[in-house]
């Protein structure tokens, strides 16, 4: 991973940073997405280092584009995407390399409607359903969301309040919960926590 560059100007605020997300899912909903730069001056500019203006905590599935529905070029998202929106140490260090090192001034964590590590983990809690290999580990951070969101809905409502709660919990734990790193950037007012749901066919990014 590359640091930024002194070709790069100054980060934007966090609100301006979160402005131009909004902007761009905006855009990506009326169906007139950005212009998003990929050409190649771009390229050879990245190549002398990187300055990516968020960094999203997203889920692996296919239908969650994060550059796509935000309208972002190359090198101005910093990404880090498993199953269920949920990081281990090698995800949390890659958020702390983008804000200690990159300074990037906010963090989103973006869950999204229907996602199947959230119905794996309601499965668990309300079929006692077993997972074969590394998936059922997979989703046991996830646990939590579920008993948590039980508590609140019922059955019919589960998984989405999951998807939902899941993403609060993470929004939480890198807000109260996470390195000095991340924290004092945030008590500075450096940088910024927000969680949203990606709703799939209307291409809303609902934020919390």
């Amino acid at each position: 991973m590359a640091t930024s560059s002194s070709v790069f100007s100054a980060q934007p605020s966090p609100d301006e940073a979160f402005q131009r997300l909004v902007d761009g899912n905006n855009a990506f909903v009326a169906d007139k997405p950005l212009d998003s730069d990929i050409s190649r001056e771009r390229r050879l500019t990245l190549a002398e280092g990187q300055q990516p203006f968020a960094t999203l905590v997203g889920c692996s599935d296919s239908r969650v584009g994060p550059e796509q529905l935000f309208g972002a070029g190359l090198g101005e998202l910093f990404i880090v995407r498993t199953a269920g929106n949920n990081v281990d140490a090698a995800g949390m260090g890659s958020i702390e390399y983008s804000v200690a090192v990159l300074k990037v001034p906010l963090i989103v964590v973006l869950g999204h409607e229907k996602c199947g590590a959230v119905g794996a983990a309601a499965d668990v809690v309300t079929k006692d359903v077993r997972f074969p290999g590394s998936i059922g580990r997979m989703v046991e951070p996830i646990i939590p969301a579920v008993l948590a969101a039980q508590r609140k809905v019922g059955a019919d409502q589960l998984v989405e309040s999951a998807i939902e709660e899941n993403v609060r919990r993470m929004v939480e734990r890198l807000q109260t919960y996470s390195e000095p790193m991340l924290i004092e950037p945030q008590e500075r007012g450096e940088l910024k926590v927000v969680g949203a749901v990606y709703e799939l066919a209307t291409g809303c990014v609902r934020w919390l």
